[in-house]
């Protein structure tokens, strides 16, 4: 369990949930499932007008895994092509063939075929650069699925409050009631809004931020795998993927060629 986005999420709304309970107010006056079925509902139909339905089932996976325990493999990958790159250094690059079954991660079986295969370092570069950018392009409407929806949610909750306030107004006998019935037609204006600024917007940001991480992966896997094409030595590809590591963001694979040549 990822605790910082649960914790976060608890928090937000302890504190919003105390401060209404501190000025006299009741859980009751603001558990309205009428509220919560315009909002969440209309700004479910909202998103999916906007994207195709595959994005949307995506968006919803990926948003369970943002509160699940969130695995860094970057010290895992960089260990890994360290030992491919002791093994190519005594063996020859070939040598690799025989460890393609026991890599997991698509990427980087695809960069070791390649390499195995006898590609050129350059022609290597395009084709997985090409990979990476396909990745990023696909995945960047995950995130943009919940900020159409932290769009949406608030202007809902508006039509919902004033849905509400039509059917107050439409029985002004009862002055208690016109009250009671304005409060609470306001309640779907605090859902739209809670909604966005609490789940949607955050949830939009965090998802960046995973996506960010796996892309940079992939350019650890890419800058590795380049420089045991071209012979480098294993500890000065240790070195040079540890910045992927320890950087925050990573480096970027343009900057592998000036290290390749090293021995």
């Amino acid at each position: 369990m990822d605790k910082s986005s649960v914790i976060g999420v608890l928090l937000a709304i302890a504190a919003i949930v105390t401060g209404l309970l501190i000025e006299g107010g009741s859980l009751r006056q603001i558990l309205q499932p009428t509220a919560a079925m315009i909002v969440f509902g209309g700004t479910l139909g909202a998103v999916m007008l906007q994207f195709p339905l595959p994005t949307v089932i995506s968006a919803f996976k990926k948003a369970v895994q943002v509160f699940l325990n969130h695995k860094k493999d970057g010290d895992q990958a960089l260990k890994l092509i360290v030992d491919f790159a002791n093994k190519a250094r005594s063996s020859g690059i070939v040598s690799l063939d025989q460890d393609l079954d026991r890599i997991h991660d698509p990427f980087l079986k695809q960069a070791i075929m390649l390499a195995v295969d006898g590609t050129e370092p350059s022609e290597l570069r395009k084709i997985m650069e090409i990979e990476i950018e396909k990745r990023a392009e696909d995945q960047e409407r995950i995130p943009a699925i919940f900020e159409s929806a932290g769009g949406f949610s608030p202007t809902i909750g508006i039509i919902g409050a004033v849905l509400g306030l039509i059917h107050v107004m439409s029985n002004l006998s009862d002055i208690a009631a016109v009250g009671e019935g304005i409060a609470g037609a306001f309640v779907a204006t605090i859902y739209g809004v809670a909604v966005a600024n609490i789940i949607f917007l955050p949830l939009g940001g965090r998802i960046k931020l995973r996506l960010r991480e796996e892309i940079t992966l992939k350019e650890l896997t890419l800058v590795g795998v380049l420089a045991i094409l071209e012979g480098m030595n294993p500890k000065l590809v240790k070195e040079r993927l540890s910045e992927f590591v320890h950087t925050p963001g990573g480096a970027k694979p343009g900057a592998a060629p000036e290290a390749a040549g090293a021995t």
